[in-house]
């Protein structure tokens, strides 16, 4: 939108300064996809809010490609991004949204004040979600992965256990038993639903998935292909990277072969925590069922739970003057092919929402695979254009008799 001045536009941000995953940039942590799937690239290539873009101007693009990373450290696509956003005057922190009512255009109301727009776009991204059992017992000694960096720095010689089987779990229990000697906890268990620790499927033909084509094609089965598909394939967006897991066991055969440290660690794969009893003060028990044995149980005693348990949409309760008047799909608002929700107002104003839609648009949805083409169908919708010049994918989606009817 930056590049179309005809187009006045506010950014809204209720946090006080950027972020972006803050509390899980531990030491190591790579990004799962191409540097290329930035703000801007595959949609539009010379837009000057491109990482590429970003290296030249902080002079390092020589050294970035020395560097030679076989993956981009998190923390400089963090950077990136807040380099992105320093550069965008036009967006304000420390602003919430409290309400959105339409009078024939849409009132925004916010702790600062009111202001109008023609057309709304929603990104108010994710929030933690554990399991309702562990809610009400939050603080220092259970919390979700994502405060990992605020939380988790005084845990020598503590018994800890890690829930949940995709990166982020993984990522937490590496920093976990990768610490110095006189840091280590006592003991670190890993614990995940999963039937092992899978890795993700980053194969070629795979990775279409993340395609515009296979997005739009997505959206047109039904409701019940579309959640067996998200099921089915899940480790195309939420497996551990290869090397996070080659470190993994690596860092296990020497804590326990080299080092003798027999008891440092424990793996529990294929296992529900059913349970979490005890109190803060006194430690907490962990009640496991094993997916495969049913009569077995199993309980662990620890000190510390990192939930590594994802994410759910942000509830959007600003909406609520007007949530009356638009069209739901289960959990999810209703949209068309511009991410825009299908609602009883004029088709010349718009509510669009951003990662918010998986259900209906898949498993690409929160990815950053398909941030910038969204972007674009978002911005086309609003000048009433259509942009995109992509080559379908190899693959034939769709059957020929339904492309040609």
């Amino acid at each position: 939108m930056h590049g179309h001045t005809e187009i006045t536009n506010r950014f809204l941000e209720r946090r006080p300064t950027f972020g972006w995953h803050d509390g899980q940039q531990m030491p190591g942590a790579t990004l799962q996809v191409s540097t290329l799937k930035d703000l801007v690239t595959l949609s539009d290539p010379t837009n000057a809010f491109s990482f590429l873009s970003y290296l030249h101007e902080q002079g390092r693009l020589y050294h970035f490609i020395n560097a030679q990373f076989d993956a981009v450290p998190r923390q400089e696509f963090r950077n990136y991004m807040q380099w992105a956003s320093r550069r965008n005057a036009n967006i304000a922190f420390g602003e919430e949204v409290l309400s959105v009512d339409f009078d024939g255009e849409f009132v925004v109301r916010t702790t600062a004040g009111t202001m109008r727009a023609d057309n709304i776009a929603i990104g108010v991204g994710t929030e933690t979600w554990v399991p309702q059992h562990a809610r009400d017992a939050l603080g220092p000694t259970q919390f979700h992965v994502s405060e990992f960096l605020y939380r988790a720095s005084e845990l020598a010689g503590k018994r800890v256990a890690v829930v949940g089987g995709g990166q982020s779990g993984a990522e937490a229990f590496l920093d976990l038993i990768s610490r110095p000697a006189n840091e280590l906890p006592r003991r670190v268990a890993w614990v995940s639903r999963r039937p092992n620790f899978l890795p993700i499927d980053d194969s070629p033909f795979t990775n279409d998935y993340y395609m515009p084509s296979f997005s739009d094609y997505f959206a047109k089965l039904e409701r019940t292909t579309r959640d067996a598909f998200s099921r089915r394939h899940i480790l195309t967006s939420d497996g551990i990277s290869e090397p996070t897991l080659r470190d993994i066991y690596q860092r296990a055969y020497l804590h326990r072969f080299v080092h003798g440290s027999v008891d440092l660690f424990a793996l529990y794969p294929n296992r529900e925590v059913l349970q979490v009893t005890g109190a803060e003060d006194d430690g907490w028990k962990i009640t496991l069922a094993h997916n495969d044995l049913h009569d077995v149980g199993e309980e662990l005693d620890v000190d510390v739970i990192v939930w590594a348990t994802g994410f759910r949409p942000a509830r959007m309760d600003f909406l609520a003057p007007i949530a009356h008047r638009l069209e739901r799909e289960g959990d999810e608002l209703r949209i068309d092919d511009s991410f825009a929700v299908t609602w009883d107002g004029p088709a010349d104003r718009n509510i669009f929402v951003q990662n918010a839609a998986r259900g209906q648009r898949g498993l690409a949805d929160p990815n950053l695979s398909l941030l910038a083409w969204r972007a674009q169908r978002i911005v086309d919708k609003i000048r009433g254009v259509r942009t995109e010049n992509q080559t379908p994918s190899f693959i034939e989606w769709s059957s020929k008799q339904e492309v040609a009817s």
